[in-house]
């Protein structure tokens, strides 16, 4: 397969522009339906520079995401989850090779503005705002400039509510020197910035980095209230608590850029299991497959064959068929 270059945006705030999107092979797009995302044979390498070998960070992974259900990325540290998520997203930074298809329901396409949102693993917040005025600010600025002041009050009240922000809604964000939200707080509120603009397809790195395990269950919680309001909802995580995993519809688990497993989450272990690594009473399952991972990853992988092809063919079926409903 042709080897074509990527030139893309980095995103985030601040970010310095490296290209534009519809070099990553992604198009169209209005903002409005459901957004079904797939992606075959995705390959990233690094290519090499001066002595530096070439490095290889994903290696033909097929998968894909549907609206109404959660989807966690997940693996060890390095496994190549955040280029994953920034492949799918468009993000990629411009010195990166990528081959491979991704597909916008069933169709190459650009992420265009409106339709998609990426929430980064820092909160980027003006400390000196209340929560409220933050919502506003970004409104005013991000939706289009015919909205009513009446509607995007409406807007941000309604985005307030449906991230659990009322009680906070009227408090400083805070900074190192003053005192303000909870850790889990304002990661809500950096996704609320996000969905202010009703994407249908919405990106998160590693959310609950950092947040104890009340927070990190209370915002993995409304991800998958979010979801269930037919977006399509791809979060990568670290180690999620044994509860918080139990919130994901689906899980990608990767190790050294390689699918080890993609499917149902609730069936992960059971297909541990059937690999001859059966999860023991008690131990958080994501626990679990990041130590089998890392202590017998050639012996789990040998059971993959077979799977992979079965994933491989239900995957092309999907990118068709999702074809019809664009």
């Amino acid at each position: 397969m042709e080897i074509e270059q990527v030139v893309i945006s980095s995103g985030g705030e601040g970010g310095s522009g490296g290209g534009n999107a519809e070099a990553a092979g992604l198009s169209g797009g209005d903002g409005g339906g459901s957004m079904f995302l797939v992606w075959e044979d995705l390959t990233v390498v690094l290519p090499n520079f001066g002595n530096k070998p070439t490095r290889r960070l994903l290696n033909g992974l097929n998968g894909y995401a549907e609206p109404g259900k959660l989807l966690a990325i997940m693996g060890p540290s390095g496994s190549g989850k955040s280029t994953l998520l920034d492949a799918l997203a468009g993000r990629l930074a411009g010195n990166v090779l990528m081959t491979g298809n991704v597909l916008l329901n069933g169709k190459k396409r650009r992420l265009d503005y409106g339709g998609v949102a990426y929430v980064t693993q820092e909160n980027t917040l003006l400390g000196t705002l209340t929560v409220r005025e933050t919502l506003n600010y970004s409104a005013h600025l991000r939706l289009p400039c015919s909205t009513a002041k009446e509607e995007i009050d409406d807007i941000v009240e309604g985005t307030i509510m449906e991230m659990g922000l009322q009680e906070c809604s009227d408090r400083l964000i805070g900074n190192w020197h003053l005192r303000g939200i909870s850790g889990g707080e304002k990661k809500r509120l950096s996704i609320a910035l996000e969905i202010l603009i009703r994407p249908q397809l919405l990106f998160l790195d590693e959310p609950t980095s950092g947040l104890d395990s009340a927070a990190a269950f209370f915002v993995t919680q409304t991800l998958r209230n979010i979801a269930r309001d037919g977006r399509t909802v791809i979060s990568s995580v670290h180690q999620p608590s044994s509860e918080v995993f139990a919130l994901f519809d689906d899980l990608f688990l990767l190790s050294g850029g390689e699918t080890v497993y993609f499917g149902e989450a609730k069936m992960a272990v059971e297909f541990f299991a059937e690999a001859g690594f059966p999860c023991p009473r008690r131990r958080n399952p994501s626990d679990h497959f990041l130590r089998c991972i890392n202590s017998d990853f050639d012996l789990v992988t040998a059971t993959l064959m077979g799977i992979s092809q079965r994933n491989s063919k239900s995957i092309r079926f999907f990118g068709k068929s999702t074809n019809s409903r664009d």
